[in-house]
């Protein structure tokens, strides 16, 4: 097995693999446009699932919390809410939070997103799961249309040590330079440290699983977390990729690759493996 070191860039070219003599469709294995288009979604699915969990645990302020190091305090959003800010709720209230980014805001990580993003759930203080809805309104994110419906379920656990489960569904589609990408699946996220500081978000250390569909225009790829991702907080001020560790599995037309993460260090590489060849990747800047 050979490895290399290679950046991101190069990486997404290594996708495009030539075929074995019982199949000489290009499209058998993932190309650099699948690649390219899956790993924006990604991105783009991350960061609103972030904006949402965060208006969710304040439901009563019309600004971001900024614990979650990726949304910036900034007035460039407008933030609403029905029942109005300042009602007070009662159990069983529909609450409806509208963020408008307007013609565009920029994340603390350097994304642009416009639009808005509408959030509806049924106010229950006291339970110990809670169904959250979202959707989309002309919304883009680094000029990547997303439309479509996203629900994440966050639930209380019990014991010495209750700390929430969040199982987040998608049903969307990404409009990248006018084609059009549809995505299916779910990834739940635990938070397996440093629940027990909420003012200290360097501690937070998160376990992510779960499996996704996405239908590109020439074919369809799975992607499943075959070794829990792991997310330290802790490398924040390390480098910006916060993934230390676990293994995310690719399969199209039963050709497989894998994209792994290493055992827990604060670096900015994953070893991506195709075709019996490993390469050693740079992820993000």
């Amino acid at each position: 097995m050979k490895t290399k070191i290679v950046t991101l860039a190069i990486l997404l070219s290594l996708f495009v693999v030539s075929c074995s003599k019982n199949d000489t469709s290009e499209t058998s294995y993932m190309s650099k446009d699948e690649a390219q288009a899956s790993s924006k979604i990604d991105l783009a699915s991350d960061d609103v699932s972030t904006i949402v969990e965060d208006q969710y645990n304040n439901i009563n302020s019309n600004s971001f919390s900024n614990k979650n190091g990726v949304v910036a305090l900034s007035t460039c959003a407008t933030i609403t809410r029905v029942p109005a800010f300042g009602t007070v709720l009662n159990d069983g209230d529909l609450v409806t939070k509208t963020i408008d980014f307007g013609s565009g805001c920029t994340l603390a990580n350097n994304n642009v997103v416009s639009g808005k993003i509408i959030i509806t759930f049924t106010y229950h203080p006291t339970a110990t799961s809670q169904t959250v809805n979202y959707s989309f309104d002309n919304f883009y994110h680094n000029n990547i249309k997303i439309e479509g419906n996203k629900s994440f379920t966050r639930t209380m656990t019990t014991g010495a040590n209750p700390h929430p489960i969040v199982i987040m569904q998608m049903d969307l589609t990404a409009t990248i330079n006018g084609q059009t990408h549809h995505r299916v699946g779910s990834r739940t996220r635990e938070i397996i440290a440093g629940y027990d500081t909420p003012n200290d978000l360097s501690d937070n250390v998160y376990s992510i699983t779960g499996s996704w569909t996405t239908t590109h225009p020439s074919g369809t790829i799975t992607s499943t977390i075959t070794t829990p991702l792991q997310v330290k907080m802790s490398c924040m001020n390390v480098h910006k990729p916060l993934i230390v560790s676990g293994v995310i599995t690719f399969t199209k037309n039963n050709h497989t690759a894998t994209l792994d993460y290493g055992t827990g260090d604060c670096d900015n590489t994953a070893v991506f493996t195709i075709n019996g060849n490993s390469y050693t990747i740079v992820i993000g800047n």
